[in-house]
């Protein structure tokens, strides 16, 4: 493939390393309004912005998932540090599920561990996916990599114009299959969910 090629994801990748995701430590500690809700979310994930005039979240889209029961209901029209977490998931979730698969995972989560006050609670949670998450981000660059790599040896046979292109395509659709592997897990794995135990009273 083209040496541009091979900068740009080069350019891609320093990028993805380089990303520091929402720690928990940044949230605000504090009760937010709906707009300071939205100019944070905004601020802290714009590098995920795929074009410039892209909304994050809107209070639509939250004022949604409170009426749907995906995010619990605000105190007095202010948002808590959980339910700053629990909007940062589900951004990301939303990108590649729907809406009643996100409640699948999350109800069960925020029923349980939305308080604070709890000896185990959703920030703690929240802690250890993050960390999770930074250590898997070296893993995910490497196999973008091998994908690229197998990519670019395909199509040897193909007339020489049209090679360089498929190779391309062959890239993405390498990616594309990856996705399309993982969310039938993520799927299958949603559907066979188990009940969380009730939780202990007293």
């Amino acid at each position: 493939m083209k040496q541009e090629y091979t900068a740009l994801l080069g350019d891609i990748l320093r990028q993805m390393a380089n990303t520091d995701h929402i720690r928990l430590e940044d949230v605000p500690d504090i009760d937010l309004y709906m707009d300071q809700v939205t100019r944070f979310i905004d601020e802290h994930l714009k590098s995920s912005k795929r074009y410039e005039n892209d909304k994050i979240l809107t209070k639509t889209m939250i004022n949604n998932y409170a009426k749907n029961k995906l995010l619990p209901p605000p105190q007095k029209k202010r948002y808590s540090r959980e339910h700053m977490l629990v909007l940062i998931f589900i951004y990301y979730f939303k990108g590649f599920l729907p809406l009643n698969d996100i409640q699948a995972i999350l109800n069960p989560v925020t029923d349980r561990f939305f308080r604070d006050d709890r000896d185990f609670s959703i920030q703690d949670i929240y802690e250890e996916i993050y960390h999770l998450g930074r250590e898997q981000i070296q893993a995910t660059i490497r196999d973008v990599m091998d994908n690229f790599h197998t990519a670019a040896a395909s199509f040897e046979d193909c007339p020489e114009e049209d090679r360089e292109f498929l190779q391309l395509f062959a890239f993405i659709c390498l990616l594309g299959f990856d996705i399309y592997i993982k969310k039938e897990v993520i799927e299958k794995m949603i559907d066979a969910l188990p009940a969380l135990p009730p939780e202990k009273k007293g």
